[in-house]
């Protein structure tokens, strides 16, 4: 019998699949909230969840209801005098890293330039569980939830301080959206031909996801994968990536690209890894944006706090 723990990344992709399937894509929150909320994060540490658990613990939030994305672990809520309520089901998310292992694995490197050429890296899966507030009892009054007030920021505020710190070219006019590789130019509709300007951003930050991946920025090469094309492939990252962003200015969730889809089940239906390297590199790319957007002086003046990512 297969050990659950070795087929972590099936199980996931599983989960995935179903969501797709079912036409809720599980990196897309379709709720509205406080900036940074919509972000999984943990409830004891404040440390957001990234990349695939982003994704996991966004499906487990929207199945279930939950107003609040915080979540412990049991031991966590044990420590600080709560527990589980009783009957409640956790929701497993994934911890990754890479570790060197080799012939003498369990020896002290005193010197690391010395290492033998029979070690190599590899990377270390390994799960675990987590449980999100409403099932936890007793929480410590500086651990509750607290109801949603209004955003103390404006969302589209945000986002337009993230693309003005990525100083990103940006060309306004025509009736479509994307990003061109060999001008390194963004190209969106006037912002008047947007919905709302909520549609508007989330368009935008879909593109500058796109522009995040030039070489001189994250440098991810538009490649051809097995049982994806290589512009289905990009155009998943840019959709989680995007999401990431949205989700950390507080804009609700958009599917940029529902035309994808299909092609995106047929992928991961034959490579249980696609997803975790695509949510990674979504994640890398959201990384590359916030940072400066972090240092934005204008974020402390409209925020009127230091934000922690």
């Amino acid at each position: 019998m297969t050990h659950p723990l070795k087929d972590i990344y099936q199980s996931v992709t599983n989960q995935i699949i179903a969501a797709l399937e079912a036409g809720t894509p599980p990196w897309v929150c379709p709720w509205q909230s406080g900036a940074g909320d919509l972000a999984p994060a943990n409830l004891a540490s404040g440390r957001p969840y990234r990349g695939i658990n982003v994704l996991l613990l966004n499906l487990r939030a929207m199945g279930c209801g939950y107003a609040s994305n915080r979540w412990l672990t049991f031991q966590q809520a044990r420590s600080v005098g709560a527990y589980v309520r009783q009957g409640e089901q956790g929701t497993p998310i994934v911890f990754f890293k890479m570790h060197e292992v080799g012939a003498r694995d369990t020896e002290p490197l005193a010197n690391p330039s010395s290492r033998s050429e029979d070690r190599k890296v590899i990377p270390l899966l390994r799960s675990f569980t987590v449980f999100n507030a409403a099932q936890i009892v007793d929480l410590p009054e500086a651990l509750q939830p607290v109801p949603l007030a209004a955003p103390a920021w404006n969302a589209c505020e945000v986002a337009e301080l993230i693309l003005t710190a990525s100083q990103a070219r940006i060309r306004h006019g025509g009736a479509r959206a994307f990003y061109a590789p060999a001008l390194d130019v963004i190209q969106l509709p006037d912002r008047g031909a947007f919905a709302s300007a909520e549609a508007y951003y989330g368009v935008a930050l879909h593109e500058l996801t796109h522009w995040s991946g030039h070489p001189s920025r994250c440098y991810r090469v538009l490649a051809s994968r097995a049982h994806i094309e290589a512009y289905a492939f990009e155009e998943l990252v840019a959709e989680m990536g995007s999401a990431f962003l949205s989700n950390y200015c507080g804009l609700p969730g958009q599917l940029q690209h529902a035309s994808y889809i299909e092609s995106w089940l047929q992928a991961l239906r034959h490579d249980k890894r696609l997803i975790f390297t695509a949510a990674s590199q979504a994640q890398r790319a959201a990384d590359y944006l916030l940072p400066e957007l972090l240092a934005s002086e204008a974020l402390a003046a409209t925020q009127g706090t230091a934000v922690a990512a």
